[in-house]
């Protein structure tokens, strides 16, 4: 099939999933009114890559047949590739804004990383590793819109895994295996066209059924959806730009006994490879996960040094040195990208050596010497510390620099009634530009950070890579810590 367009997008969507939202059984959400925003902004996803000027960089040719396909599928195992991977990947999310954190790029990246790690989703059985390379293949040529889940319910964090009402395997037949179970948080379910059940770590010997991933389609029998309400509200874009846009939903996906084939099960039991699936993966997903936060930061920074020309705050040198701090938060994060992709590329040449194929490390820059490729965290750090520390401060700076000029903004139906209009005009205009201008950057600034969807985004940054709590404790425990003490253990030593 090769890369698809808009309309086949939402042809795929008719499948008859079952998605309960705001009390209602949705059956095609191609006719929820809720939904109707973002999936229309996806159909334009699909249909860039046909734009005569964007396809050349947002596709490479399939090696099953030269049709084009999405490069964000791209196995990026060179530096040329790495740079055609990252063009794509930028250009989505500047689209998006980067307000999309499961735009089809990441799970994209995810299925990607899936199939390149034989030596430990195959250590027990070949046949899983095998999976995982037909299933990317089958995502890339047919341009699946997925999404996963991979959180347990959150019943009693102080007991163990069967409290919290997990999936697990029931049983296992000739034709598959049979699951039941809960997962959290599925962003982009109600809109997507399969679910990736993968892991939520670690598990524990004794747990081995809940030690599963696999995939399987949004209408599968025994699967159904329920979603949040939706904050897509039916407003024009003049007072909700983003909420009417880039709405993505979240969902629990209820499995009741639900048959999974074999031949989409990556993990059956195997506590190993449970465990050290994601900790496997060479990096595009954590590189995706970058490209699109960074893309994030300069669309934030960007409005907030808009929302300061509306009072002309933008003039006043305190104001310039708090959104000149933003701007240089930008820079940083483009480093970031750089250091993602190249521990992507290190690890790409590890796994690649692991796996008894050929390995070309004069296609990475050796940031680190001596320091092995599973040891460096850049990317990780970055989604795990830097993303959620930036983007709680740029919403921070949005509020200060708006202040109270920004609770009171009229509709665009204000500004179309010829009673009021005239008095909007003369009491909201800005330093050079009129009412209408000025309020809709404020409106944007609002939708941004205060609505529901605003409120959202926050709370997603916060948590996208897990609990930061549990994250940054991660962090102290490797490896890059204790290069840190032995620094000052050589001091103390030549003293």
């Amino acid at each position: 099939m090769g890369a698809r367009t808009g309309a086949q997008y939402i042809a795929g969507l008719r499948d008859g999933r079952r998605i309960h939202v705001n009390g209602e059984l949705v059956r095609d959400v191609t006719q929820y009114r809720g939904f109707r925003g973002v999936i229309d902004e996806l159909a334009r996803h699909y249909d860039r890559h046909h734009h005569p000027e964007l396809r050349g960089k947002l596709t490479f040719a399939s090696p099953k047949d030269g049709l084009p396909v999405s490069n964000s599928f791209l196995l990026a195992n060179s530096r040329k590739l790495m740079e055609d991977r990252i063009l794509g990947e930028r250009l989505r999310s500047q689209y998006t804004c980067g307000l999309m954190g499961r735009l089809p790029d990441f799970m994209n990246g995810w299925v990607t990383d899936m199939a390149l790690i034989p030596h430990i989703l195959g250590s027990k059985d070949k046949k899983f590793a095998a999976n995982a390379t037909a299933y990317y293949e089958h995502c890339r040529d047919d341009d699946v819109c997925m999404t996963h889940t991979l959180v347990d319910p959150q019943i009693d964090r102080s007991k163990g895994v069967e409290t919290q009402q997990g999936v697990n395997i029931v049983k296992e037949t000739s034709a598959g295996i049979i699951v039941s179970g809960a997962r959290m948080l599925s962003t982009l379910a109600p809109v997507s066209e399969e679910l990736l059940v993968g892991p939520f770590m670690p598990r524990k010997p004794g747990e081995e059924a809940y030690a599963v991933a696999f995939a399987i389609p949004m209408a599968a029998e025994g699967l159904r959806f329920i979603a949040r309400e939706t904050y897509d509200h039916g407003r024009n874009n003049f007072d909700r730009p983003l909420s009417s846009r880039f709405d993505e939903g979240d969902a629990i996906a209820i499995l009741d006994n639900v048959l999974v084939p074999w031949e989409t099960v990556f993990v059956a039991g195997d506590i190993r490879a449970y465990n050290g699936m994601v900790a496997a993966f060479p990096g595009h997903v954590t590189l995706q996960a970058v490209i699109r936060g960074t893309e994030k930061l300069r669309f934030m920074t960007g409005l907030a040094c808009k929302a300061a020309t509306v009072s002309g705050r933008n003039l006043m040198p305190r104001y310039q040195e708090i959104l000149g701090e933003l701007v240089g938060y930008v820079e940083i994060a483009e480093g970031m990208i750089v250091a993602a992709a190249n521990e992507t590329l290190h690890r790409i040449m590890a796994t690649a050596e692991k796996n008894q194929q050929p390995a070309d490390y004069s296609q990475v820059l050796d940031a680190a010497l001596g320091v092995p490729p599973s040891q460096r965290y850049a990317g990780t750090a970055a989604m795990r510390s830097f993303f959620p520390y930036v983007n709680t401060k740029v919403c921070d700076v949005i509020r200060r620099i708006t202040s109270s000029g920004f609770v009171m903004t009229p509709t665009e139906a204000d500004f179309d009634n010829a009673e009021i209009s005239g008095a909007l005009e003369t009491v909201l205009r800005g330093p050079g530009m009129n009412a209408r201008e000025k309020v809709r950057i404020q409106k944007l600034a609002w939708d941004a950070i205060a609505t529901e969807f605003g409120g959202r985004q926050q709370h997603y940054e916060i948590f996208f890579a897990g609990d930061p709590y549990l994250m940054r404790a991660f962090q102290y425990s490797t490896e890059e810590r204790r290069r840190c003490e032995a620094l000052v253990d050589r001091l103390l030593a030549e003293g």
